[in-house]
């Protein structure tokens, strides 16, 4: 993984929380967060299904994207009890030691 890939990561985690913090109408994070901590995990079970059925497919497309969504509603529920991917690495990095 690149720096940049990584930063993306952090910039994306930043619009998730101003999204959280500004609540915009028309924004698909918004609407989750209107929707509680219930919808929110319901978003990641079923993401959760969806990369499980992907992997015992042969479709490589459609398991990375199954796995970008799962990333992507972590990081909103992550957001939605005050924490961010980098706590989430941060617990990785002091495993692998």
């Amino acid at each position: 993984m690149s720096k940049e890939q990584l930063d993306f990561l952090v910039r994306l985690q930043d619009v998730i929380e101003q999204r959280r913090k500004d609540m915009p109408e028309n924004s698909y994070t918004a609407r989750l967060f209107r929707k509680g901590i219930d919808k929110i995990a319901q978003k990641i079970g079923e993401e959760a299904v969806e990369l499980i059925i992907e992997a015992r497919n042969d479709n490589m497309e459609r398991l990375l994207n199954e796995s970008a969504d799962l990333l992507f509603h972590m990081m909103v529920l992550l957001t939605s009890r005050g924490a961010r991917i980098e706590d989430v690495v941060g617990i990785l990095q002091e495993r692998h030691k």
